[in-house]
């Protein structure tokens, strides 16, 4: 059995390190708020990761094969949604239920 000491030194280790991580993003908040790189990728991350999940998924999708149709489809309601609305949620989930029922009904 440890002694108390000890389990009062790993008590109070296991504090300090648990009250630094969460003080720390707080202590680095500041001037990060000020950084002009920070404001361009806060503009320009939506458009990367709309891209990155579009590659993303249509990677597999062979040009002859059957998936081809819904995935279009799918990609044609995610440009269209995203252009009348400009909210990145809509169009990801207006797409991706287009996509799922017409690949559901497309095996048919």
């Amino acid at each position: 059995m440890p002694s108390p000491l000890y389990l009062a030194a790993a008590v109070a280790v296991s504090a300090g390190v648990t009250w630094g991580l969460r003080a720390l993003p707080f202590a680095v908040l500041t001037p990060l708020r000020r950084s002009a790189v920070l404001r361009y990728l806060a503009c320009q991350m939506p458009t990367g990761i709309m891209l990155i999940l579009t590659l993303y998924s249509l990677r597999a999708v062979r040009p002859a094969g059957p998936a081809v149709v819904p995935a279009a489809l799918a990609l044609a309601v995610a440009i269209g949604l995203h252009l009348k609305t400009r909210n990145a949620v809509i169009s990801v989930l207006g797409a991706t239920a287009v996509h799922a029922v017409l690949s559901a009904l497309w095996q048919i």
